[in-house]
């Protein structure tokens, strides 16, 4: 009788540890799963925002102003084959040599154009490379007399000197600049394409001019040297501001105009001795324009 009772309870006590067991089973598995939908109702940290690149294409426009300082420009007076100098007329001719006079400082001129580039920014560097066109409007204008115009008779200024730079002008530069986030400071520097133009005029006939009539013109594009630097910030989405100083050097160019004079009577009737000559230099240019450009990104 002992071991039927024995067994009978150790079946009894089995039974419930079992049910015991899984009761803690299904509890811990009902926690679990608790946490785990309470976890995934919680609302996750938004993603670090994109890191800036100033790298893309961009296509702007600017405005701004160009100057000269110093002379402007200069005209030399060769004369001729038989003739020191235009200047000095039929009757003082020997008396004038060959001189320099200045065209006087240029009027200040407005400036506006556009410019298409592109930059690179390497992953995780502040270093800008770029490369950028630029073509735009420019008239920077000067005219004078020429001074030795006053000798022996010759009691009038009767010589016109004009000079201009412009009506375009075109760059292509590259630019090199450090990034602090969105503000950009750069350097460029490159080729220029500047149009110069220049006139030697003498029509005055009355009492106190010279003797001698002549109108000679010319015009020509220098192709000369550039560089400067600026500052832009992007301020929106796409969109960039910009500030930027450019000098652009005319200082190494120069060319030349020749015509015949003739007498007021006129032709057929001309003064001995070749063409009369004249050399036209120029100086430097400053800039300083406004812009915004577009970046496709």
């Amino acid at each position: 009788m002992g071991l039927p009772v024995f067994y009978f309870a150790s079946v009894t006590l089995g039974a419930a540890m079992r049910r015991r067991s899984l009761a803690i089973i299904a509890a811990v598995s009902t926690i679990s799963l608790t946490q785990i939908a309470s976890a995934a109702d919680l609302p996750r940290p938004p993603p670090p925002p994109p890191v800036f690149s100033w790298t893309g294409c961009y296509l702007g426009g600017y405005v701004g102003g160009a100057w000269q300082h110093g002379n402007g420009a200069e005209f030399t007076d060769l004369g001729n084959a038989t003739f020191a100098s235009y200047s000095g007329g039929a009757s003082a001719a020997g008396r004038v040599p060959s001189h320099t006079y200045s065209v006087g400082d240029s009027s200040d001129s407005f400036i506006g154009g556009g410019t298409l580039g592109c930059n690179w920014q390497p992953v995780g560097s502040p270093f800008v490379l770029g490369l950028e066109g630029e073509f735009g409007y420019l008239n920077l204008t000067g005219q004078t007399t020429d001074p030795r115009t006053l000798v022996g008779t010759q009691t009038s200024l009767d010589v016109l000197g004009r000079a201009k730079v412009g009506d375009w002008y075109g760059m292509a530069t590259g630019r090199l600049g450090y990034a602090f986030d969105r503000v950009l400071l750069y350097v460029k520097g490159g080729a220029a394409f500047v149009r110069t133009q220049a006139s030697v005029v003498d029509q005055c006939q009355v009492t106190g001019c010279g003797n001698w009539l002549i109108s000679t013109s010319g015009s020509e594009t220098a192709t000369t040297w550039t560089i400067g630097g600026g500052l832009e910030w992007e301020f929106a989405q796409n969109w960039s501001v910009k500030g930027e100083y450019m000098f652009i050097s005319l200082s190494d160019h120069d060319f030349r105009t020749s015509g015949f004079a003739t007498p007021p009577s006129g032709p057929p009737n001309v003064v001995p001795g070749g063409p009369f000559v004249f050399n036209h230099s120029f100086d430097d240019i400053h800039t300083l324009k406004f812009g915004v450009n577009y970046r496709f990104y």
